[in-house]
């Protein structure tokens, strides 16, 4: 995937001819282009060119790639030591709660998922063109990331400079950063097939997590379940994070080591998505063939995966898939 339709230094954007950025982002336009993106397109550049005139070092990416959500962000600034993440409302005149999710929800990804940006500070923008001037205060999460910051067609540059001023590490390195890999979890089915191969977590974990993270929440979690076998109490744990981050991964974990440890101990990985538990026990099932040679093991490997329903019921230990919460992820 394209890491963006039109990258340049921000000199370089302001020299270019409006019409050669639009020919540039309609090339690498990948669908019939409709009148209305060009237009927004056309006021996105307007406004840029104006906005950033106090800004001569910096980098300016158009219809940024963000490959684990097949989305893009509308613009993307490199600017001191900040990425930051705009999303375009052109001819809006509020600045709804809808909007604001959507670009902090871009700017999550950026930081939990592309190795350019897991140090960086991360400033979403939300630009409502229309919209009446709000006072923008900088509202910082523990890791680097912003509460939105909400901007109209006239006052991104204070925004910017708001942001620049919060600055506590060296400019970031715009190539270094176009080139940074993209490093979301692997599939479900990867995770499986390979734990179950015997392998640890730190083999397969690409996420921002890290086999680091996954290790403690999986070391926590054990250490629950031998205090609860050992008092005779029950525990629940629950895991947040991220789209992802590596949840499903660490429960996945969890009931394979526990399975491993014991063989007394009956650990389920129970999901309430019965297509996904099809799919993993007929992947392990199949894998263990190729390994084994016969379809017994790979169909008792993979009963440790079951349906989560009214008649589901385990021993010691279970991990479900998260139910859909509508509320924002936790932040560390």
């Amino acid at each position: 995937m394209q890491r963006a339709y039109y990258h340049a230094p921000i000199s370089e954007f302001l020299a270019h001819d409006e019409n050669r950025i639009i020919g540039e982002l309609a090339l690498a336009h990948t669908h019939a282009l409709e009148e209305l993106q060009k237009g927004a397109w056309q006021q996105q550049i307007r406004i840029l060119k104006r906005e950033l005139l106090a800004f001569p070092s910096g980098h300016v990416l158009f219809e940024a790639a963000i490959p684990r959500m097949g989305k893009r962000a509308d613009v993307v600034l490199l600017l001191a030591d900040a990425v930051f993440v705009l999303e375009f409302k052109v001819g809006s005149t509020s600045y709804d709660s809808a909007a604001q999710d959507q670009v902090l929800d871009y700017a999550l990804d950026f930081k939990n998922f592309h190795a350019g940006s897991h140090h960086a500070r991360i400033l979403p923008v939300l630009v409502a063109t229309q919209a009446a001037a709000q006072l923008s205060v900088l509202l910082p999460f523990s890791d680097g990331l912003y509460q939105p910051l909400l901007a109209n067609a006239t006052n991104i540059s204070s925004c910017l400079r708001l942001g620049i001023a919060d600055a506590v590490g060296p400019p970031l390195s715009a190539a270094a950063w176009l080139a940074a890999g993209y490093q979301p979890t692997p599939t479900i089915i990867e995770a499986a097939q390979v734990l179950y191969k015997g392998h640890q977590v730190a083999d397969i974990t690409r996420s921002d997590a890290g086999a680091a993270n996954l290790s403690v929440t999986g070391a926590c979690i054990a250490e629950i379940i031998e205090q609860a076998k050992t008092q005779g109490h029950k525990a629940i744990c629950f895991v947040t994070g991220v789209p992802g981050a590596g949840k499903t991964l660490a429960g996945l974990n969890i009931a394979n080591e526990r399975t491993q440890a014991d063989e007394q101990e009956h650990a389920v990985f129970l999901s309430g998505n019965g297509p996904l538990v099809d799919v993993l026990r007929e992947a392990l099932a199949r894998d263990k063939v190729k390994d084994a040679g016969t379809t017994a093991a790979g169909s008792t490997r993979s009963r440790l995966f079951r349906r989560c329903g009214p008649s589901s019921r385990t021993s010691t230990i279970f991990a479900m898939k998260p139910c859909a919460i509508p509320a924002r992820p936790l932040r560390k």
